[in-house]
């Protein structure tokens, strides 16, 4: 492949660096990987505020919403247990990428990784 995208996945894997590198080796010398996924961030207040609102609010709104709070309960600590910015880089280079930068969005809520093979 000459990119490999996923959004809002790579959190769910069971095993995020198996994952990665079956990415890495199915992508041409010359791929990229681009991934879009949940992550840190980096204001320590604004981490605090987003932390409550995942686990108060976010479950209740999908209960009345949705009628299912197990979800969004889920969906909060895969986010809490997912790796933060510099964590995903270091696994996506130890899964055999040659570089990787990442960018955040919305205050890092969520970040995009951009990685090349060669």
């Amino acid at each position: 492949f000459d990119i490999i995208t996923i959004g809002f996945g790579l959190r769910n894997f069971t095993n995020k660096s198996n994952g990665l590198k079956e990415m890495q080796r199915c992508l041409k010398d010359d791929g990229k990987l681009l991934v879009l996924e949940f992550s840190k961030p980096k204001n320590k207040t604004f981490s605090k505020i987003y932390d409550w609102y995942s686990f108060n609010i976010l479950p209740k709104l999908g209960s009345i919403l949705a009628k299912d709070s197990d979800s969004y309960q889920y969906l909060a600590e895969s986010i809490r247990m997912h790796p933060d910015q510099e964590e995903l880089k270091g696994l996506i280079l130890n899964s055999g990428f040659l570089s990787c930068k990442f960018y955040n969005l919305l205050n890092g809520i969520v970040a995009i990784h951009v990685a090349d093979k060669k």
